[in-house]
């Protein structure tokens, strides 16, 4: 299928669009990593991990203050509250910060807090979320939908920009599959076949889409061999207590193992590469 005629494609923008995010700049070239917890819970337990952050270099803190869940019953996040510890926490370090959102009448607002928004799986077909999201400046992570196909997904993007918003990247986080032995099955071909046809930035959610910590590691490094422009992990400092995902959020012990495993790969921007080696 051709897609030369949709602004998303390289038939409408040869060069990349690169987002400049403070000092990262996601596809500029050199891959970068985004880390923090899958929600927002405290303002200590946020601050611990941009301390943790801000050692290694990682400059992109992402955090869940709205969460849609699968159960009614299941923690729905802090909302605007989270919001604004992102913010508190962001200033105090000197963090970029990325949070989803879900309701089409909080994206005007959620400029005032943080510097990219979100749009989850699960809202990648929401429509009008995608419309309003195309009015604003603002960078948009859109992640691919839990069944999508990259068809589905370039066309969800296409949405954004049509809109008139061009700060889009793109974020493989799994697909449903039959297959049992991890959360989902991460389509690492997804990354090439999306930058061969796409200008847009795409990165890999290795967290949602193995959901098993032991291999994260090694599916972050085939994901920037692949091509990639980032990585992005969730790192709680007590996974055990968390509120949501604790079964494969990474503790900070296991955090600083991921960390140095994929900046020997060399694969990392000279950024995310130049934080000390945590030990």
């Amino acid at each position: 299928m051709s897609y030369n005629h949709l602004l998303v494609s390289r038939g409408k923008q040869a060069e990349n669009t690169s987002i400049h995010l403070g000092s990262t700049i996601i596809g500029g070239g050199q891959p970068a990593m985004i880390a923090g917890p899958c929600s927002v819970e405290s303002y200590e337990q946020l601050r611990s991990v941009a301390s943790l952050l801000k050692k290694t270099s990682v400059n992109v803190l992402r955090g869940g203050a709205f969460k849609p869940r699968t159960s009614p019953y299941d923690f729905q996040g802090l909302g605007l509250d989270g919001l604004k510890l992102l913010k508190e926490v962001a200033d105090e370090f000197d963090l970029i910060t990325i949070s989803e959102i879900v309701d089409p009448r909080h994206l005007e607002l959620a400029g005032d807090y943080i510097d990219v928004i979100q749009i989850g799986a699960r809202n990648m077909h929401n429509f009008e979320l995608l419309k309003e999201a195309g009015r604003l400046s603002t960078p948009i992570l859109l992640k691919r939908g839990l069944s999508a196909t990259l068809d589905e997904f370039l066309h969800a993007a296409e949405y954004i920009l049509y809109g008139g918003n061009k700060n889009v990247m793109l974020i493989e986080r799994g697909i449903r599959t039959y297959e049992r032995a991890t959360r989902n099955t991460l389509d690492i071909s997804a990354v090439p076949l999306l930058k061969l046809e796409t200008h847009l930035s795409v990165l890999v959610d290795v967290t949602h889409s193995t959901g098993r910590k032991e291999i994260m590691a090694p599916c972050a490094k085939a994901a920037l061999a692949a091509g990639a422009d980032g990585v992005m992990v969730e790192v709680h400092p007590n996974p055990a207590a968390a509120l949501s995902d604790s079964a494969q959020q990474l503790d900070f012990e296991q955090f600083e193992a991921f960390y140095n495993e994929v900046k020997r790969s060399g694969l990392l921007s000279p950024a995310a590469s130049a934080g000390i080696t945590i030990s």
